[in-house]
Formats: C-alpha cells, structure tokens, sequence
C-alpha cells in the first residue's frame, strides 16, 4: 500500500510546484529508488491532462559512468535530456541516491570535463526558468542513503522529510501560499536597496544588491522550501566567511571552507578536508570565484544539517551563498559550469544590516 504522504507529495509538485496545465510535456528525472513518487507524478500529471517522459537512472548509474567513461563519453551531452530541456514546459527531477557519497573518489578533473559537457543544459534551465517557459522543480525521496547521511532510521527520516515538505498535511498547498505571504514581508526589507552587511562568529562581509530582484522560494522551484535569495553585484563583494556546514558538491564534503572576497571575487580560500578539490572547483571557470547567490533560510523545520544541500540551505537562521552560476530572474550576470551553495548559521550573536538599518539578528527577522 503506498504511503499517503506519496500521493500528497505528488499533488503539491504537479499542482502547485510546476502549475501542470493541459499539453505540458512533463520530464520526470529521478532514479528508480524513487519508483512509488515517480508512479504517483506519472499519474498526476496524466490526470491534469499533461504529457509525462520519464528518465530513470539506476542507484550507481554515474558511479559506474565514472569509472568506465573516456574523454569522448565525458564530454557527450546526454541529448534527450538537452532536447527536454530546450523544448519541455516543465521538469521535474528527484534526488533519489541510494549512496549519497558515491562519487566521492571520482577524480576532480573528470567531474569538471563533465560539468562542462552539461553546462549548456544548466545554462537553458536557468534562461528557460528565469522567462517561464520552462517550470522546473528540484526534489528528494527519502531512500536508506540519505537517511544515514542525516543520522536519521529511515523511518524517521521519511518523517522528517514529508514534515518539512508538508505533504504530512490535508492541505500543503495552502502551507506554502502562506510561507510565499510571510517571505514577502521580508523581501520588502530588502527590495530596492544597496549595501547588505552580514557580522557574525563566521562572517564579516559586505555586498550590493541594487537592482537586482529578491526571489520568493516558496515550493516552486524546491520541494522543500524556505529562503528569499538574489544575485549580489558580482563585484561588489567584501569580506571573509568561514562556512558552518561541510559543503557537498557532486558527493564531496570539503570541511571548514573559509573564503576572502575582494571586488567579488574569492582571492583566498582554504578547507580543514577536501582542500585540493576546493581549489581545483574555484578553478573551474572565469565566474567559479564570484558569487552567483546570496540568500536566506527561512525553514525552522529544517532544524539540523543532514548533509544534503536540497534541505540544508532552507535551515531557518542561516545564510548560504553560492559559487558560480546565478539565476538570471535576479539580474545576476554570473555564468559558471558550477553552482555551489555554502551554508553559514545565523542563530547566535549575529545580525544583517541594510543600509545602515538592522534587519536581521540571530536567526531573525526584526520587525
């Protein structure tokens, strides 16, 4: 018997998530760990008369791809997936890893040649998503791997993921139309203006944020959600940050990242583990050193780190900032084959000023 938490968790993608309406060609990404979600959205979506292609990877598909592919394999951009990119009205992909760590050995300079064969891609969903043509949706399905990445049974880490989805709910939907209501109160603290200074035990950092638009994360791009977010003025950043949480990026943890900006752009940067990758990542590409996001965590039911980005750059009282590539509906200008968000907590004697005025103090919103 399926979980009623799946089929609830179907409808809030379908429905309110990606809005699908009658004829949208619906690609469904996810591996098949994921089967009872993908069976409930498969059948969502032809309910709401759209058109749904489903591409299913198996758990170590890429573990497999990595150890097996040469140059030529490396650099071949997968083309049903480019041409469902350049041409869908939606997708719809699920982190669904059995082993959330299986390309943690994978050499840093073929998991580079890789992102830059998939860079196109990354570039049309942003471009597509920032005009609306495309209505992406990021999620997870909670499988055993994710569960010990977060110290979490299975279990209870399917109940920690449905509670912070709110798919444990009669009505999710009517949830998050009220997060998207109190998110916009706080983005009115921000809108329209310059100088954003963040101080704190881990931070003392400036940057702009004028003309430039705050987006409202409120469950229509990630399944869960909660964090208002921007692009900085890709020059204006200064400062230092040393990041709370290890940051996870293609199942590397680098640990204790500390980064130094100046004019925008990362002049120093060292990690207590996974260092080298870090430097090779920042080496990626012209825009690998600036920052395409900065952004706000709203979600105080993500209450701890669980090692998965999806859910720990939502944890209320915190701030993440990514590397690399920006959302263009922002106004960010940043183009990288990478983005690569980074989390730094909030909650104890620190605060976020707006030009000069304090908005923001230990995790909160100052009214």
């Amino acid at each position: 018997m399926i979980d009623p938490r799946v089929e609830r968790f179907a409808r809030v993608l379908v429905d309110y998530s990606a809005k699908i309406k009658p004829g949208d060609r619906v690609l469904i990404e996810a591996t098949t760990a994921a089967e009872p979600l993908v069976r409930a959205l498969y059948s969502r979506v032809l309910e709401v008369g759209g058109h749904p292609q489903v591409l299913l990877d198996f758990p170590d598909q890429m573990e497999i791809f990595f150890t097996r592919a040469g140059e030529t394999q490396l650099d071949f951009a997968p083309p049903f997936m480019k041409l469902a990119y350049d041409t869908f009205e939606s997708r719809i992909r699920i982190h669904s890893q059995t082993n959330p760590r299986a390309l943690g050995g994978v050499d840093s300079a073929k998991m580079g040649r890789r992102q830059k064969a998939l860079s196109p891609i990354l570039e049309t969903q942003m471009r597509r998503g920032a005009s609306g043509e495309l209505k992406w949706v990021t999620t997870l399905y909670p499988t055993e791997g994710y569960a010990v990445e977060g110290g979490m049974s299975l279990h209870t880490y399917e109940d920690f993921v449905y509670r912070a989805c709110h798919a444990d709910e009669t009505d999710p939907v009517a949830y998050w139309k009220k997060v998207e209501s109190e998110q916009a109160k706080m983005i009115a603290k921000l809108q329209g203006h310059d100088l954003v200074t963040l101080h704190g035990p881990n931070v003392d950092l400036s940057l702009s944020v004028k003309g430039r638009t705050f987006m409202n994360s409120c469950g229509t791009h990630n399944m869960p959600d909660g964090e208002i977010y921007t692009g900085p003025v890709e020059d204006s950043v200064n400062g230092w940050v040393k990041f709370t949480y290890p940051a996870i990026y293609n199942g590397v943890a680098v640990e204790g990242i500390e980064l130094i900006f100046s004019k925008g752009r990362v002049e120093q940067a060292k990690a207590t583990k996974n260092e080298k990758y870090l430097l090779e990542m920042l080496a990626s590409d012209g825009g690998s050193r600036f920052l395409g996001e900065f952004a706000i965590g709203t979600n105080f039911e993500i209450d701890k780190f669980t090692g998965n980005i999806l859910f720990d750059e939502k944890i209320g009282g915190s701030f993440h900032m990514a590397l690399g590539a920006g959302y263009p509906e922002t106004g960010s200008k940043n183009k990288s084959v990478i983005h690569w968000d980074m989390i730094c907590d909030m909650r104890e004697e620190a605060e976020i000023g707006v030009d000069g005025a304090m908005i923001y103090r230990n995790g909160q919103f100052i009214w």
